[in-house]
């Protein structure tokens, strides 16, 4: 069975949404959209505070690393959205956007010519719909809701206190005109609901009638007419089914997603691609390799009384918590639980320098899975800290030509001895900040990591023995000009036609803050590449 289109778009994460809903506002091109989980209908993807029950579980594609020679060898929980609004469904919902810098050096020194910050800063506005900021660096009519965190928990308060004893300037503005210090994050809200890419840009175009979207659907490769990509081959339930490309195939299945379909597809690795028995249609060494992602890694402290939002733990305030946000759309199911955030240097000689630290607070212990807890009937806070820009580079290869079989993924995280100094110096100052007198007021103990963590050498094993994913996996198909780069600074693919990647996975290099914001500028700047309005 095979359905014409003018553009089929593979994978309704960020970026996806972003495509179908600009593409379609022209009544004579006929998109569709095809997705492999769900629609967005389980309630905690449209509370903030549901992030921390989707970090595991049906929503996500049960991803694993491959045991990570540099972190005890450990296998890590590798969240991976599986489900429409892809990881702007289920993440923390933070809204940064990277230092300006990040974007000049694409430009500049990786060769992604025309995507320097003064290119797509119009595109972080042109999505955004700040509700509080406004002017030259913020949007305010975007589809993509930003907002403040309406009441944050005392402790998340105590926090960005803590982290100006410390030193830190305070910051209310991530994305303004100065990036280092700490403040209360904004995060994607509308109305005190997630405001996802599906939500904010998907659900208002479905109405048109040349838009047409496909959930659980399995997407087994794209189909090639010598070096032209003309459809996606796909299967919902038994049914085998082709929808056909006339203009072009936009891939946007993410950092992990994406470089699998390319290689069953036969684009990749050559060597690769013949040793699982596939025909290299292009053979392209990058798919897949220079995987990047943010290794974080917690401290946790236990608290003296229940002033976290652990205390909703409790069925008796849990079911006080529903009921406020069920009547008013108030209380701490408004939370996003990480609510602080800071940028800060490793070092003390920085002056001029971007900051190479990024800092979450969670008002909460154990939140995500893989994270340490305290005590149960006990309340706690986290604080997570990375490496802003790690050297680390990792891959996603295939495990099996069979499309169901998830890839193998190597971040290969700490691979670099510069990212696990810095990851170091993170976990130092984390334990710094809950030493100061606003938090210490509220701790009984910290927990992880405790008093025997003293030395150099204490804080290295600490760091391989308890760092985790980010959520932040990028540049795996990376854009520009060199023998690794997979696709041009129009987002084409080297040497084929009618096929763009437009997602994370094109990012050169990885962004110095958390990544949707920027993923759905790529999808923005993506429809005007497409539509030619550049």
């Amino acid at each position: 069975m095979t359905t014409g289109f003018d553009y089929v778009i593979v994978g309704a994460g960020s970026s996806g949404c972003v495509l179908a809903a600009r593409l379609s506002e022209n009544p004579a091109v006929r998109v569709c959209i095809i997705e492999a989980g769900g629609k967005d209908s389980h309630p905690y993807i449209h509370m903030p505070v549901g992030f921390a029950k989707m970090t595991t579980g049906p929503l996500t594609w049960g991803l694993v690393t491959a045991p990570q020679k540099h972190a005890d060898n450990r296998e890590i929980l590798y969240a991976q959205a599986k489900v429409l609004g892809g990881g702007s469904s289920i993440n923390a919902e933070v809204y940064t956007r990277g230092h300006q810098t990040d974007y000049d050096r694409w430009a500049n020194e990786e060769g992604a010519d025309g995507w320097a910050f003064k290119d797509v800063q119009k595109y972080f506005l042109r999505s955004e719909g700040n509700s509080i900021l406004s002017g030259s660096l913020h949007g305010t009519d975007g589809p993509l809701g930003v907002s403040n965190i309406p009441d944050p928990n005392i402790v998340s308060r105590a926090f960005v206190q803590s982290c100006q004893e410390y030193g830190l300037p305070y910051n209310p503005d991530f994305n303004g005109t100065r990036q280092e210090g700490a403040g209360i994050y904004q995060i994607t809200t509308r109305n005190n609901r997630r405001c996802s890419a599906a939500v904010g840009y998907l659900k208002p175009a479905l109405g048109r009638p040349n838009l047409t979207l496909i959930t659980g659907a399995l997407v087994h490769r794209v189909v090639f007419k010598g070096g032209r990509a003309v459809g996606v081959e796909y299967s919902v339930g038994r049914s085998r089914r082709v929808a056909s490309a006339d203009s072009e195939v936009l891939v946007t299945s993410g950092a992990i997603g994406t470089p699998k379909l390319m290689m069953l597809s036969g684009v990749g690795p050559g060597d690769h691609l013949r040793r699982h028995g596939i025909e290299a249609i292009q053979d392209l060494p990058g798919v897949g390799q220079n995987l990047r992602d943010h290794f974080g890694i917690d401290i946790v402290a236990e608290l003296k009384g229940h002033d976290s939002l652990d205390k909703y733990n409790r069925i008796h305030w849990m079911l006080w918590a529903g009921l406020q946000y069920t009547l008013f759309k108030s209380g701490p199911i408004t939370s996003n639980v990480v609510e602080g955030g800071a940028f800060w240097h490793s070092t003390g000689n920085h002056a001029g320098s971007a900051p190479d630290l990024q800092f979450h607070f969670l008002a909460g212990a154990g939140a995500e899975a893989g994270v340490p807890s305290v005590p149960k009937g006990s309340s706690g806070i986290t604080l997570n800290s990375y490496t802003l820009r790690p050297k680390s580079r990792g891959s996603v290869t295939l495990r099996s030509p069979d499309p169901r079989d998830n890839p193998i993924v190597d971040p290969n995280f700490l691979a670099d001895p510069d990212d696990l100094r810095i990851s170091v110096e993170g976990i130092k100052i984390s334990r710094e900040i809950f030493n100061q007198p606003s938090l210490r007021k509220f701790i009984k103990e910290l927990r992880f990591p405790d008093t025997s963590v003293r030395s150099q050498s204490d804080y290295e094993a600490y760091a391989r023995r308890y760092g985790r994913t980010s959520y932040h996996p990028t540049c795996t198909c990376k854009m520009g000009k060199d023998a690794m780069s997979v696709v041009d600074p129009q987002l084409r693919v080297h040497g084929l036609d009618g096929i763009r990647i437009c997602d994370s996975s094109v990012m050169p290099s990885l962004v110095g803050s958390n990544t949707n914001a920027a993923t759905i500028m790529i999808g923005e700047h993506a429809s005007d590449l497409i539509r030619g309005n550049r």
